[in-house]
C-alpha cells in the first residue's frame, strides 16, 4: 500500500519533480540545496571581505587560484573514494570541515582579527572539499534514483543549482553585507554547511561495494585513477567534450571570477549589491535554460546541441568588454547563464547512462578535474593579462577563442556519427521505466546489481 501511494504521488508531480517523492532523494536534494547555498554566500562574501581589507584583484586572484588548485589536486582522489566507500559519509564529513573552516574565519572577521592569509587558507580548504564533493554526490544519485528519472533529476538540479548559487546565496550575502559587514555573510555560509550535514545524516546508509584488498593502498589508488584516464582516452565523445571544457574554463573562469567584480566597481560604479545582481542574473539564466532542456525529451542530436550551445557560450563576454552600466552586465550574465547551464542537463544524463556504474565516481571526478584543471592558471593570469592588454581585449579574447575549438573537437571525434550510433531518447516502456515506481530499497538493489 505504501509503495502504491508513493507511485501515485510521483504520478501527480511534474516530471522534473517526480524524484522528490522518494525520501532518500528528497533528503539528498535538501543537503545539496544548503551546500550550494553555503557556497553562493561565500562567493560574494569573500570578494567584499578582500575589498574591506584593502585587497585588490591580485589578492582575490590568489585566493581563487588556491581554491582552484585545491579542487584540481583533490578531485581524482575524490573519485576513487566515491567508488570505494559510502558517498553519504563523504558528504557529511565535507560539510563538517566547511563548517569549522568557514566558521572560523567568520569569527575572526567579527572580532577584527581576520587577514587575507586566513581567507586564502580557507579558500584552499574549500577547493579541496569541492573537488571531493562532486564525484561523491554524482555517484550517489544513481543509487537512490532509477535510470528513468535521471533526466528529471539533472533538470531539477540544473535549475536549482544556479538559482541557489548565483541568485539566492549571493542575494543573502549582499543583504547581510549591506546590513552589517562581510563577516556576517561568511558566518551565514558556515551555518548553511551545518544544516546541509544534518540532512545527509538523516539519509539511510546506502550499501556500496567496498575495497577489501588494501595491502598496497597507494599503488591501488594510482591504478584506479589510471583506469579512469584509460577509459576517458578510449571514449571519443568523453575525451572530446572534456578537452573542450578545459579550454572553455581556461578562457572564461578568470575573467568571470576575478575581473567582473572590479569591472562592475570601476566602470559602472557598482557595489556588493550590483555584483550580487549580476551573479543572480547568471543563475536565473542557468535555471531557465536547464528547465527548458529538462522539459523536452532527450534530443536525437544530443552531442551536436551540447557543442553548439557550449561553443557559443563565451560570446556574452563581448558585452562585458564594453559594459559601463550594471544593467548591461546583468543582461549579458543572464544570456551566459543559459548557454553555460542548459547543456549540463544533457551532459549529466549522458554520463549516467553511458558510463558503467562501477566507473561513475572516477569518470565524474575526471569530468570535474578536466573542467577545472586550467582554472588556477586562468585565475592566476587574468589580472596580469588585463593589466597588460586591458579589460576590453581580455574579455574579447575569452569570448572568441572557444568557438573554433568547439568546431575542431566536434569534427575530430566524429560526434555526429557517435550520437546516431548511440541514441539516448526513450521510445517506449523499458525495464528502467518500470523500476521508476518501485520503492527506494528496490532502486538501491537494482543499482547494486548493476
Amino acid at each position: 500500500m505504501a509503495e502504491t501511494s508513493t507511485g501515485a504521488e510521483r504520478s501527480r508531480l511534474p516530471r522534473a519533480l517526480a524524484p522528490l517523492a522518494r525520501t532518500q532523494y528528497r533528503l539528498l536534494a535538501m543537503g545539496l540545496v544548503l551546500a550550494t547555498f553555503a557556497d553562493g554566500i561565500w562567493t560574494v562574501g569573500v570578494v567584499w571581505q578582500v575589498i574591506a581589507l584593502g585587497g585588490g584583484p591580485g589578492a582575490l586572484s590568489a585566493i581563487t587560484t588556491l581554491a582552484a588548485i585545491g579542487m584540481v589536486v583533490s578531485t581524482l582522489f575524490g573519485g576513487v573514494l566515491a567508488d570505494r566507500m559510502s558517498q553519504r559519509t563523504i558528504l557529511i564529513a565535507l560539510e563538517v570541515v566547511k563548517l569549522v573552516a568557514i566558521g572560523g574565519v567568520g569569527l575572526l572577521g567579527v572580532t577584527g582579527n581576520l587577514g587575507v592569509g586566513a581567507l586564502a587558507v580557507v579558500g584552499l580548504i574549500g577547493g579541496i572539499t569541492t573537488g571531493i564533493y562532486y564525484p561523491a554526490y554524482s555517484a550517489l544519485v544513481p543509487r537512490v534514483v532509477p535510470p528513468a528519472e535521471l533526466l528529471a533529476v539533472n533538470g531539477f538540479e540544473g535549475t536549482l543549482r544556479p538559482v541557489i548559487f548565483q541568485a539566492v546565496g549571493p542575494a543573502l550575502a549582499g543583504g547581510l553585507i549591506a546590513m552589517s559587514a562581510p563577516p556576517a555573510a561568511i558566518v551565514g555560509s558556515a551555518v548553511a554547511s551545518a544544516l546541509s550535514a544534518v540532512f545527509y545524516v538523516r539519509m539511510r546508509p546506502v550499501v556500496v561495494e567496498r575495497v577489501t584488498d588494501d595491502r598496497h593502498p597507494v599503488r591501488r589508488t594510482i591504478a584506479e585513477i589510471a583506469e579512469g584516464f584509460g577509459y576517458m582516452w578510449r571514449t571519443p565523445w568523453l575525451l572530446a567534450t572534456l578537452l573542450f571544457a578545459l579550454i572553455l574554463v581556461m578562457m572564461t573562469a578568470g575573467p568571470l571570477e576575478v575581473l567582473v567584480p572590479f569591472a562592475i566597481k570601476d566602470r559602472a560604479g557598482g557595489d556588493a549589491g550590483s555584483h550580487a545582481m549580476v551573479l543572480a542574473a547568471f543563475g536565473v539564466g542557468g535555471a531557465l535554460g536547464s528547465l527548458y532542456m529538462a522539459s523536452r525529451p532527450m534530443p536525437r542530436r544530443y552531442l551536436t546541441i551540447m557543442f553548439v550551445v557550449w561553443g557559443l557560450s563565451g560570446l556574452p563576454l563581448i558585452a562585458f568588454a564594453f559594459a559601463d552600466h550594471v544593467a548591461m552586465f546583468v543582461v549579458a550574465a543572464f544570456v551566459m547563464g543559459i548557454t553555460f547551464d542548459a547543456p549540463m542537463v544533457l551532459w549529466g544524463t549522458l554520463l549516467q547512462r553511458r558510463v558503467p556504474p562501477a566507473m561513475l565516481g572516477r569518470v565524474s571526478s575526471l569530468d570535474f578535474f578536466v573542467s577545472v584543471a586550467f582554472m588556477p592558471v586562468s585565475m592566476a593570469v587574468a589580472a596580469p593579462v588585463a593589466g597588460a592588454v586591458g579589460l576590453t581585449t581580455t574579455f574579447l579574447l575569452a569570448a572568441a577563442i572557444p568557438v573554433p575549438i568547439a568546431v575542431i573537437a566536434y569534427a575530430a571525434a566524429r560526434l555526429a556519427h557517435d550520437e546516431i550510433a548511440h541514441p539516448l531518447r526513450d521510445t517506449g516502456a523499458t525495464s528502467h521505466e518500470e523500476v521508476a515506481t518501485g520503492s527506494d530499497d528496490e532502486v538501491g538493489q537494482l543499482r547494486d546489481q548493476r
